[in-house]
């Protein structure tokens, strides 16, 4: 159907055309406040305008709502996005779980079009291309993993050529993978600073890294190892920090952890502040990062503060942790998996004896620490002599714990957005794709224990156990409980769980400290994949098939 006000508009445009002739070349000069297809694409500062245009359609704070679709979180809030739903086992067609092709429609335009400049480096030129390329790249990689077969497209589309049937995931694969390996040739391995060499923009890292992310969700362990390791030659680093703030030493952890002796007190705190500074904003572009989402201070912020803090520090609790996420955080003396507390002996701890309730968190991972606000929690960092105390109500959790990963306490001090960068790739996931895909190929060797333990050590965490962890099953499923933990919340898990098909076992009903359902889970095979909107399929007239079992 065509569009009315168009019409209108139209019709309008030739009347006073048609009055006022004499005024031709006045009707004639480009809006002033657009851009004009005409009058653009003919500078080089046009082609950059274009690529940023084009960068700010990569995903963000968003990506958290994932491991609510996963068994890592509950999501409260169902309009928020449509995890509730998944996780739940009642998604649908009448929803939307990402069926969008606006960011693929604006690089194909750009691809199209960034030839028709000719004062431009052609270096620079093939350069941005390239970048622009990888974007394509990874939004057809994201929304491939949520619906499996997908139109492919890389021209912009005429009217009357809109309606494209799915094509099969292993093409599409295949056109991501030619993609990320045809741009890794292009792209720098790092940019210099300034205009238009910015930091931040696309490298050969982040090629190389989405190729590994591709082939390790796909199955394809050699070519996973072999991309990984290839960026694991390029000069990354796991983060770290020696830098000591004004309320660090406030917070009373030997309340938790039975330190041996202020040695391993000062390991200990090394690793929690070497991990939960890693995404303060003051961090950002640090040498762990290969690709994030960029924020503009005071102009483009991030919603992490809000989504994540409990109402009595002005957030929402919008994504909060599971038991099951908090029962994945190991123990710190020992490296090993903790025994969970049976759920009825926890609520009667909870509800008649708190010394008891608290032993539950003592002697954990510095990364639970560092990512969960549980009862009782000490956090100066946030607020002076702010202790976490779980209770029930509006924008309060409904699980008794808070996410404090990803949180700013900086910028909440001062009463100011967030606007660190979202991390969407950084080098502890590449150590993590290595051993997994190197295990699975040919078991466990030296080069896939040091993988791990730089991640382990970085963290605080007590080296990986030769002897108890030397054949291929039983190291697999440390990577596993390794992967879990250290990206929890960066949006992986929804994926892990079905590419490994284990989502039947850990998608199960979720209930909070006093064992009080919080939300009902039922597993069905269809939701490995997502269904494609019933409306979309409408005005396809047929040509767009449903996802099997919607």
């Amino acid at each position: 159907m065509k569009n009315r006000s168009s019409i209108y508009l139209l019709t309008g445009l030739l009347t006073l055309t048609s009055i006022t002739a004499c005024q031709k070349d006045f009707l004639e000069r480009p809006p002033l406040n657009e851009l004009s297809e005409t009058t653009f694409w003919k500078s080089e500062n046009d082609v950059y305008k274009a690529v940023m245009g084009v960068y700010a359609k990569l995903p963000g704070d968003m990506i958290i709502y994932d491991d609510g679709a996963a068994d890592n979180a509950h999501v409260q809030n169902a309009w928020e996005s449509t995890a509730s739903s998944v996780s739940a086992g009642t998604m649908s067609s009448t929803e939307n779980a990402g069926w969008n092709f606006e960011d693929i429609r604006r690089q194909n335009y750009f691809l199209e079009n960034a030839d028709k400049v000719t004062v431009i480096p052609t270096v620079l030129l093939e350069r941005y291309k390239a970048e622009v390329r990888f974007l394509r790249a990874f939004s057809y990689f994201r929304i491939m993993s949520n619906f499996g077969d997908v139109p492919l497209f890389t021209k912009v589309l005429a009217l009357g050529e809109e309606n494209l049937p799915r094509t099969p995931k292993k093409e599409v694969l295949a056109f991501i993978l030619s993609e990320l390996d045809a741009v890794s040739k292009i792209l720098p391995q790092q940019y210099v600073g300034g205009k238009p060499n910015e930091k931040g923009r696309i490298t050969k890292g982040a090629a190389l890294a989405l190729k590994a992310r591709a082939y390790l969700y796909d199955g394809q362990y050699q070519q996973a190892a072999d991309a990984s390791s290839e960026v694991m030659g390029l000069g990354y680093n796991l983060f770290t920090t020696t830098e000591v703030e004004k309320n660090d030493y406030l917070d009373d952890y030997s309340k938790w952890v039975d330190f041996a002796d202020e040695q391993d007190k000062t390991n200990f705190l090394k690793g929690l502040r070497n991990y939960e500074r890693l995404f303060y904003q003051k961090s950002e572009g640090n040498n762990e990062v290969i690709l994030d989402r960029q924020y503009i201070p005071q102009i483009d912020p991030n919603a992490l503060n809000t989504y994540l803090l409990p109402a009595t520090l002005g957030g929402w609790s919008s994504v909060t942790p599971t038991q099951s996420m908090v029962d994945a955080y190991g123990n710190y003396k020992t490296g090993e998996a903790i025994v969970p507390v049976d759920p009825a002996q926890r609520a009667a701890w909870y509800k008649n004896d708190k010394t008891a309730f608290a032993q539950e968190y003592k002697n954990r991972d510095p990364r639970f620490y560092a990512s969960i606000l549980f009862d009782g929690a000490q956090w100066n960092g946030v607020e002076a002599k702010y202790t976490f105390i779980w209770k029930a109500g509006n924008n309060f959790s409904r699980t008794g714990y808070n996410f404090r990963k990803m949180v700013d306490p900086s910028v909440y001090e001062a009463q100011i957005d967030n606007h660190a960068n979202v991390i969407l790739i950084r080098y502890a996931e590449i150590l993590l794709t290595y051993a997994e895909a190197k295990n699975e190929v040919s078991g466990p060797d030296n080069s896939i224990y040091e993988a791990l333990d730089k991640i382990r050590t970085r963290a605080g965490m007590p080296l990986v156990n030769r002897t108890k962890y030397a054949s291929k099953e039983t190291l697999r499923a440390f990577i596993r409980a390794e992967r879990r933990v250290e990206l929890a919340l960066e949006g992986q898990r929804y994926m892990d769980i079905r590419r490994w098909k284990i989502a039947p076992e850990v998608m199960k009903s979720i209930t909070d400290v006093q064992n009080g359902q919080v939300q009902q889970r039922t597993w069905s095979d269809k939701l490995y994949l997502m269904p494609v909107p019933q409306a979309e399929i409408d005005k396809s007239k047929g040509v767009l098939v449903q996802t099997p079992g919607y």
